[in-house]
């Protein structure tokens, strides 16, 4: 790992494999998708070892420690070595993905479009839940 004394804050993000392009990675800071210390950051922002960073990424929060510095992306083992994850973090990610795990259990996709026929019943069904009953 190349060790650097000034690095931009997305070139590292890039480097530790958070985002797969610097692109992306300025677009997530300037979109507010990643905070220092609770705060909106910019994409030239030095990071610094022992630095805190929340990084959003989807539905998760990554709350990360800086271990490393590095201007140059390499393979996810030698990515991991530049961040640690905080205890706290992991187990909100892990209780978040469960629950969404356990919404997600009921939830039927269908495979395929409907057929003429369901389409018919699924407008029938609408439009007599729609009409007003006469009792």
């Amino acid at each position: 790992m190349a060790e650097t004394d000034r690095i931009r804050l997305d070139k590292w993000l890039w480097a530790a494999r958070f985002y797969k392009t610097r692109a992306q990675a300025k677009a997530a800071i300037e979109g507010g998708k990643v905070q220092h210390q609770g705060e909106r950051c910019k994409p030239g922002k030095e990071p610094r070892v022992g630095d805190v960073y929340q990084v959003r990424q989807g539905f998760d929060t990554r709350t990360v420690v800086v271990r490393a510095l590095s201007t140059q992306r390499q393979g996810a083992p030698q990515a991991q070595l530049l961040y640690e994850e905080t205890p706290e973090s992991i187990a909100a990610r892990e209780k978040a993905a469960a629950g969404r795990k356990a919404l997600g259990a009921g939830l039927v996709i269908s495979e395929h479009r409907p057929t003429k026929k369901q389409r018919r019943q699924i407008h029938r069904f609408r439009d007599e839940r729609d009409t007003p009953r006469e009792d």
